[in-house]
């Protein structure tokens, strides 16, 4: 696999204006500072919007590859984006899991959440990117991080099979603890706002540990779902911009599956087995290249199935309890 990105600088300065447009557009003209509850229709429809953004970029990425490297360039980039695109966007299924778990503890109003989002989706891409740069130039220094790189996914992979039914007790993470020991925390909410100013001295709303622990959670998956992608390619265009495709759909996906995350309970399952697949196949790259459609297809074969197993075994649960 190449270590150099095959598009030009003009391809990346167009891809982050473009990321930057649409921030603008859901924070200043879509309602992004407005405080509503995002109904389902919403969601459904955010969510269709950004799968068929990331769909109409990988055709225009096609397009011009085939127009400018020929057309076996452009078929295994497209496969690359694509393949990148599902591993990141299935990933970012747990950060939901989390979310649905932080918001629940917290007891965060559903008009609320939006906006915790928005700059959780904004400092979520501005870490990717520092951590993609990073893992780039690893990789490309330091070649055997590849296979440190696997052995932390299948490690990770086998532990998630584990410990998949674990109870997580948010009271105790070190990060809330610290937070509560050190900062002025108001006991109510103050409508979207993160800190208040009273009797002259700066407080905190619980909103703000909110985002804070959003934006931590993030940082963790990160360092699941970055490797992740190194093992289908390491131009860092197509890893950069798969990765953005999956965070910019987060939210809306977030408000999709938020109501219906019991209905989806073996999917952890599936996503601790494809963390396995693509684990094992960084560790077998220099002596066996898995084709990146056989990739791809594999790890849809592996979603499908656990959403479809989650599907059937909560339909027998809700037959049993009639």
């Amino acid at each position: 696999m190449e270590l150099a990105s095959i598009v030009t600088p003009m391809f990346w300065a167009g891809f982050i204006l473009f990321v930057l447009a649409m921030l603008a557009l859901d924070l200043f003209v879509l309602g992004g500072k407005t405080a509503h509850k995002v109904s389902a229709r919403e969601a459904l429809g955010w969510t269709g919007v950004w799968v068929t953004l990331s769909l109409s970029f990988c055709a225009l990425l096609w397009w011009w590859l085939d127009g400018t490297a020929g057309r076996a360039v452009a078929n295994a980039k497209a496969l690359e984006f694509l393949t990148g695109y599902l591993i990141e966007l299935s990933l970012s299924v747990d950060n939901i899991f989390v979310f649905i778990m932080i918001f629940g503890y917290f007891a965060v109003p559903a008009e609320y959440q939006r906006r915790v989002l928005v700059y959780g989706v904004l400092g979520a891409i501005v870490m990717r990117a520092t951590m993609i740069l990073a893992g780039a130039w690893l990789v490309q220094q330091f070649h055997w991080v590849l296979y440190l790189f696997g052995a932390f996914l299948v490690i990770t992979g086998f532990k998630m099979l584990i410990f998949a039914e674990a109870e997580s007790n948010l009271a105790n993470n070190p990060i809330l603890k610290w937070m509560r020991k050190h900062l002025r925390i108001t006991h109510e909410y103050h409508a979207e706002r993160f800190t208040v100013v009273r009797n002259g001295a700066r407080w905190f709303t619980p909103l703000f540990l909110v985002l804070m622990l959003i934006e931590t959670s993030d940082v963790i998956f990160a360092v699941d779902s970055i490797p992740a992608i190194f093992a289908v390619t390491t131009d860092p265009f197509i890893v950069f911009t798969s990765n953005i495709f999956a965070i910019m759909g987060l939210r809306s996906l977030y408000f999709l599956l938020a109501d219906m995350n019991e209905r989806f309970h073996l999917l952890k399952y599936g996503l601790a087995m494809v963390l396995v697949f693509v684990g094992a196949k960084m560790l077998v790259v220099d002596f066996y290249k898995v084709p990146i459609g056989l990739a791809l297809g594999i790890v849809a074969l592996i979603l499908s199935s656990s959403v479809a197993a989650s599907l059937y075994a909560t339909r027998n649960r809700k037959e049993s309890t009639q």
